[in-house]
């Protein structure tokens, strides 16, 4: 997870089955950018926080509101989650991309945090940048088009 406030841009690269989340607070601009790998912190004593969905979404608003956020003005952006793998036998490797999406989702909505736009899903990796001080995200893969999220 990274943070910046007012301007200056996050860079998160390689988004296969992960999901990049954007948090941003409007009025302060200020920006979070958590790149999750897993959709459930299962840790013993939970050292790395920040790389599950439930947790890591949990810990970086707690983070934002130190830096003066307010969670009803904070919205989030989430690209990534693409099927990377064709993984045969019905083995959950194959849906780890959907997984991480379906629980991103709903450690969002259980923070009372508004998901704005996303850009998830197919099977191709992304790169995510996210814009401090207008909020934007920009999706790069190869071989398509920018998209604006």
């Amino acid at each position: 997870m990274k943070m910046v406030k007012g301007s200056g841009t996050l860079i998160t690269y390689a988004l296969g089955s992960c999901v990049g989340i954007c948090l941003y607070d409007p009025m302060i601009k200020l920006a979070a950018l958590i790149h999750i790998m897993l959709p459930l912190n299962m840790e013993a004593g939970r050292k790395t926080p920040m790389k599950y969905a439930d947790t890591g979404i949990r810990e970086t608003l707690k983070e934002m509101e130190k830096k003066g956020a307010s969670r009803t003005r904070i919205v989030a952006k989430i690209a990534g989650g693409a099927r990377m793998f064709d993984v045969s036998g019905g083995g959950s490797l194959g849906t780890i991309g959907q997984r991480n999406i379906d629980s991103v989702r709903l450690a969002l909505k259980r923070e009372g945090i508004r998901l704005m736009k996303e850009d998830v899903g197919g099977t191709v990796a992304r790169t995510l940048l996210f814009e401090a001080d207008t909020g934007r995200g920009i999706i790069r893969s190869y071989g398509k088009p920018e998209v604006i999220i």
